[in-house]
């Protein structure tokens, strides 16, 4: 897979601070922020929007108060290593609402981390034996619970 880095400026990078700091900042708002104009801040802004590098806006939601109390990691072991056998797997967890994130890894024991959220131990129990112990390929689960997670950030960090 070839990789195409776009360049970016010191002002490139105050928008995109500013953005995942507030998404929903008007372009006044983020323009006085980052002491540009409004007009080029715009243009930048789309610019940033067209070339891919924003891929788009979400509204981050409160886990706790929807009732998602139980989140997990969970290591999961294949039973062949076949490009086949892998896309299968990540058709079937992205079609589950409780897979927040699925990672393919190496250094492990395990082919792929998942992390999952649920109401509660009865709804991981069912997500567990229900949905995934019965993909085609799944020769093994290790499950690891949150207890509490002191750090939690969505922004990159741009100025490295």
């Amino acid at each position: 897979m070839l990789a195409i880095y776009m360049t970016i400026d010191r002002f490139d990078r105050l928008i995109l601070n500013e953005l995942q700091r507030n998404g929903r900042v008007s372009n006044q708002e983020l323009a006085d922020a980052i002491s540009l104009s409004p007009s080029p801040c715009l243009r930048r802004t789309r610019a940033l929007e067209e070339s891919g590098l924003i891929d788009g806006y979400v509204a981050l939601l409160n886990a706790r108060k929807l009732g998602l109390t139980l989140m997990a990691f969970i290591q999961i072991s294949m039973d062949r290593h076949t490009p086949d056998r892998f896309a299968h797997f990540e058709q079937a967890v992205e079609r589950c609402p409780e897979v927040l994130e699925c990672h393919l890894i190496t250094g492990q024991s395990a082919d792929y981390l998942l992390k999952v959220i649920v109401k509660d131990m009865d709804a991981y129990q069912q997500f567990l034996l229900q949905t995934l112990t019965r993909i085609d390929g799944v020769s093994g689960v290790h499950s690891s619970f949150v207890m509490k997670s002191p750090v939690r950030k969505t922004a990159l960090p741009l100025d490295l």
